[in-house]
């Protein structure tokens, strides 16, 4: 049986990834569920799953889960050095990366390390560290299998091809605001920003989808996947989210990966890659679909999918900017402490003033994070936004 490791097992992707592992348990063996704080539902999935291995990154609620799975027979690990060494050895087959944002990175940058099977979730990962990120993928001989939607659906379309690729196209539902004018934008609050119209996201990938950064991070992320310049990514408007996203050769033809708009679709199929394997899930029906929309992104009134694009993927490390930019952003934003429009300016001002610096190596990365944020809340709290 494989033997999966689930990072982020207590978020959105997390909980989806194990609803998987259960129906197909005659193929998985979960041994290690990993979270950073929620006691409860980790101590809920090692009564069900039994791992052998337990990652709980906030170290202070380490006694409170012992206490609330006292009968329960497993390794709780203490450090984050200690997992990543877990990571790498052959106790592990396949990392199923879902935790959420930059704090992803170190996770995947181990199992790489270990040369392992990656069911990839954190985009992040990519978006900051790609250009050091990819080389190793190859070097240690490991496997990236996209688990976002558009890129499960791309990475399906030109698996195992030798066709010549013109461009991709990245689907996005355009997010609860996509029919919004942009004089309102200024009165949008939390709550409505945590309205998707088509998906059940965490509240980060929410906003995200909100402002569609969540399209610029993806781009970025299939630039490196894919090995293709931004100028042959594509993103446009498709509200129904069935076609989850399009691939054009240079022959004119197009293939295109559709399914309902279920997350379980592309996890399972990052774990069973190059395999389809059988399920009881609801299958799409083209006859009740009454039509399949298309449209242009509204690139003015959504200024984060446009600074995704002024990255500038061979110099510096605008993908770290814009990830901590947009995190930071974020963050204010779900304190009430900045507006909605606010987010890409904070995207804006962590570009203007480090995208043209160097990445030297992983811990660098994880030094100019750190100054980003430090640099942009600072700013914040100087009252200059």
């Amino acid at each position: 049986m494989e033997k999966i490791a689930v990072l982020g097992s207590t978020g959105s992707i997390g909980t989806q990834t194990l609803e998987v592992l259960k129906e197909h348990a005659d193929s998985f063996q979960i041994s290690l569920l990993s979270a950073n704080t929620n006691v409860p539902l980790l101590a809920k999935q090692i009564t069900l799953f039994r791992p052998t291995y337990v990652y709980l990154a906030d170290q202070s609620k380490h006694r409170d889960l012992m206490f609330t799975v006292s009968d329960q027979d497993f390794h709780l690990i203490a450090t984050q050095d200690e997992l990543h060494q877990l990571l790498q050895s052959d106790l592990i087959d396949t990392i199923v990366a879902a935790v959420s944002g930059f704090a992803g990175l170190a996770s995947v940058w181990a199992g790489v390390m270990g040369g392992k099977k990656i069911a990839l979730a954190n985009k992040e990962s990519l978006v900051t560290a790609g250009s050091l990120l990819m080389p190793l993928v190859h070097r240690m001989n490991a496997s990236l299998i996209p688990v976002d939607s558009e890129h499960s659906a791309i990475f399906q379309c030109i698996e195992n091809t030798k066709r010549e690729i013109e461009k991709v196209i990245l689907t996005g539902s355009g997010g609860p605001f996509r029919d919004t004018k942009k004089k309102d934008f200024s009165n949008i609050t939390v709550e409505q920003a945590l309205r998707h119209p088509n998906w059940s996201m965490g509240r980060k990938i929410t906003i995200d989808s909100a402002t569609l950064a969540n399209k610029g991070l993806e781009m970025i992320e299939a630039s490196y996947l894919f090995d293709l310049p931004y100028e042959k990514i594509e993103v446009i408007i498709h509200r129904q989210s069935i076609v989850h996203s399009l691939v054009q050769f240079v022959d004119g033809s197009v293939l295109a990966q559709m399914g309902l708009p279920d997350m379980k679709l592309p996890i399972q199929y990052a774990l069973s890659s190059p395999y389809s394997i059988p399920n009881q899930w609801k299958r799409l029906d083209l006859t009740q679909m009454n039509s399949l929309t298309f449209e242009n992104p509204r690139y003015d009134d959504f200024p984060a999918l446009k600074l995704a694009y002024q990255t500038r993927k061979d110099s510096g490390c605008g993908g770290l900017c814009y990830n901590t930019g947009n995190e930071v952003g974020v963050d204010l934003f779900l304190k009430g402490k900045i507006g909605f429009t606010e987010i890409p300016w904070m995207i804006e001002r962590a570009m203007e003033r480090f995208m043209y610096r160097e990445i030297e190596s992983i811990d660098h990365i994880f030094d100019l994070d750190q100054e980003i944020r430090r640099t942009l809340y600072a700013l914040v709290e100087r009252n200059r936004i």
